[in-house]
């Protein structure tokens, strides 16, 4: 063969990865030392107990799940070269391993197995604690490992990336030094990338999933791009393919919708697809480049209406698509977890009893949030593709109750429907059952709901026959039920049957990610413009607000603002309701807090000028006694702090303020009472 018709590979590319390559093992190097890690030293090489190792498998059970069919295939590409293959968690911590019987001695000398500790801080330079670090693929090879007890390894690692872009965990193979094959990376990469799409694919299971490719030959292979949709049109999630064709990041990608990325409405694609939708068609990017696509439709439930009706006969019209029973969840726990440390424990508990059938109650104020985060545990539980069934006690009649948690048979009651109608209970079988504001249900009814959950058998109004469900059971209150049971209102047996695991979503105003949930609330609600930003003295107004409503009313506010602005997309004062702007402009009462001197009073909120007027300079106002208010304030928040020992969020909560009112004032507080 002429070598001339022979691609060559492009040497100054290959230069440039190399360098590139040495540049990030130097790096590696040096955070290395850092971490006070010396050469020489001999690794701990303790490990994970078994219940721990358990714990870790539990927490990442998704990603187990699809792991282990890929981790096989690879292994099957590298077996008898005295190698294995590894996964680990987003922390470094072995998962799971399978390898050739001539090197597993070598591993359980070097630590290779499930339980270790693979991370930088653990291990210095080493291929998965670096591929974490720098969330790229890399090789480390023989002496480029930090630590002299490694020299003999080479190992290949990818990260994992989950639909949103965070890493949840690596996929590594590790070998003998001398086995070092140049093509191995490649392989590891494209294995990871399997395993995303796989993951991707679970991920959304009732999401629109438009698969892409500019050549069509491309559909169904690594390659693809997958981007999933709500059947409203609003972006989810990308692959990094489609990321790659898309031109975007996925942070950049929330603000779009799928008419801005493809130049059409998402009932057009329901219209051009039908029923069809494995048949490729073309479709025009934003970029105005074409690319060949197929697309997955699927009905949020098998009670629901189908997202698209079937198309009707020949020479008809076809029909529009029927809306969705609800909308598709974006919700899950990694989702949820914007920065706030009491949030982010819940979550932490939360991921230890997915799957263990454990029954989980949510407790709030109104507004926080509880459902999204039983939509959030569904979706991360293996029960992620079944029925979702959300009742919410309060607001369904005491006469009508019954029938719609337990279901009813025909003539069962003036008024049914003929063949009568499943339950809640049974239209969740499989699924999730979330009983939101469980303490508004009617005590006649708790009884025959704690029998359904002991026997696992639900019985129909007017039937006689008892029917076996399977539902995990969530619940959520803002009522005190200890209170309510006292009363005798709440069954108490029932309530030990739900409290399994009790956690408490902060409110609002206790939280201290505020920026980041406005953040989280815009991308979900843009639609009009790519991209809309909040002005900074708005910003300092909703930062300073008591939020009573939690976050469905910061939701709900911005909504309306989003849809108010201006061509630049920027909330300004102008934009906000007239009611919460009177609102912040009234003056607040004050705080019913015993004080040796003068009263607190509740820190006021700035004053809301007039659009286009000057700000208004703050009044000192003298308290009781001549002292300026804020000395009073500044004195009962030291005796606060000291009496909770630095603790912010106790303090705010004894004063009846929020923790972010304290913070704000920090710099006037004695540093050694924060902690």
């Amino acid at each position: 063969m002429d070598s001339t018709l022979i691609k060559q590979p492009d040497m100054a590319a290959t230069t440039s990865a190399n360098v590139d390559a040495g540049a990030l093992i130097d790096q590696a190097h040096l955070r290395s030392k850092a971490f006070g890690i010396a050469t020489d030293d001999c690794p701990d090489h303790s490990g994970l107990s078994i219940t721990q190792l358990k714990g870790a498998l539990e927490e990442n059970r998704f990603l187990f799940q699809h792991a282990v069919p890929v981790m096989e295939t690879l292994y099957g590409q590298i077996a008898n070269t005295h190698s294995m293959v590894l996964l680990t968690s987003a922390q470094g911590t072995v998962l799971h391993s399978m390898g050739d019987n001539d090197f597993l001695e070598k591993a359980d000398r070097v630590a290779l197995v499930p339980g270790m500790d693979w991370s930088e801080q653990a291990k210095g330079t080493n291929a998965v604690g670096t591929a974490i670090t720098t969330q790229r693929a890399v090789t480390v090879h023989g002496d480029q490992h930090y630590m002299q007890v490694n020299h003999a390894l080479t190992c290949s690692c990818a990260p994992i990336l989950d639909p949103h872009g965070q890493i949840i965990g690596t996929l590594d193979v590790s070998g003998d030094h001398r086995s070092y094959h140049q093509h191995t990376l490649a392989l590891v990469r494209m294995s990871a990338q399997m395993l995303e799409n796989h993951m991707f694919a679970g991920s959304f299971p009732k999401a629109v999933r438009l698969h892409f490719h500019s050549r069509p030959e491309f559909l169904g292979t690594l390659v693809e791009g997958i981007a999933a949709f709500t059947p409203e049109g609003r972006f989810i999630a990308a692959n990094r393919s489609a990321q790659f064709q898309l031109g975007m990041s996925v942070t950049a990608l929330q603000a779009h919708t799928f008419s801005s990325l493809f130049n059409l409405p998402i009932s057009a694609l329901f219209e051009l697809f039908g029923s069809t939708g494995a048949t490729p068609r073309q479709l025009c990017l934003h970029s105005g480049v074409t690319v060949w696509c197929r697309t997955e439709i699927k009905p949020s439930s098998p009670w629901a209406a189908p997202i698209v009706s079937p198309l009707t006969r020949s020479g008809d019209a076809p029909a529009r698509p029927a809306p969705a029973s609800r909308k598709t969840p974006l919700s899950s726990l990694q989702y949820l977890d914007t920065g706030d440390a009491q949030l982010s424990s819940v979550i932490g508990k939360l991921r230890k009893v997915v799957d263990r059938d454990i029954p989980v109650m949510i407790l709030g104020e109104t507004g926080t949030g509880k459902d999204l985060l039983a939509q959030a545990i569904h979706h991360d539980s293996a029960r992620a593709r079944q029925p979702f069934v959300a009742v919410n006690c309060a607001s369904i009649p005491d006469t009508l109750i019954e029938a719609e948690l337990f279901g009813y048979e025909e003539g069962a009651f003036t008024g049914a429907r003929k063949k009568g109608a499943p339950g809640k209970i049974l239209q969740a079988h499989g699924g999730t059952l979330f009983l939101d504001e469980i303490g508004d249900m009617p005590k006649h009814l708790q009884a025959r709901l704690l029998r359904v959950l002991q026997e696992r058998k639900v019985s129909p109004l007017g039937s006689g026959k008892e029917v076996e469900v399977d539902v995990t059971v969530i619940s959520a209150t803002h009522n005190n039920l200890k209170e309510r049971i006292a009363r005798g209102e709440f069954r108490e047996d029932l309530y030990y049957r739900l409290n399994g695991l009790v956690v408490r979503l902060p409110a609002l105003r206790e939280r201290s990610d505020f920026d980041a949930v406005v953040k989280k609330v815009l991308q979900s609600l843009c639609e009009s413009c790519t991209h809309v930003t909040i002005a900074p003295e708005v910003m300092a107004l909703l930062q300073a607000y008591h939020w009573p409503g939690n976050v469905r009313q910061l939701h709900n506010l911005l909504r309306t603002a989003s849809v108010m602005v201006d061509e630049d997309c920027t909330v300004r004062m102008e934009h906000l309701p007239d009611d919460f702007l009177d609102e912040l402009r009234a003056p607040l009462r004050p705080l019913a807090i015993p004080m040796p001197t003068a009263p607190l009073a509740a820190e006021p909120p700035p004053m809301v000028p007039s659009v286009g007027a000057p700000p208004v300079p703050a009044a000192e106002d003298p308290g009781e006694d001549g002292q300026r208010l804020q000395d009073v304030t500044l004195k009962a928040m030291a005796q606060m702090l000291q009496q909770h020992k630095g603790n912010l969020s106790a303090a705010a909560k004894a004063l009846g303020v929020s923790r972010n009112t304290i913070y704000r004032k920090k710099n006037l507080l004695p540093p050694d009472l924060l902690d």
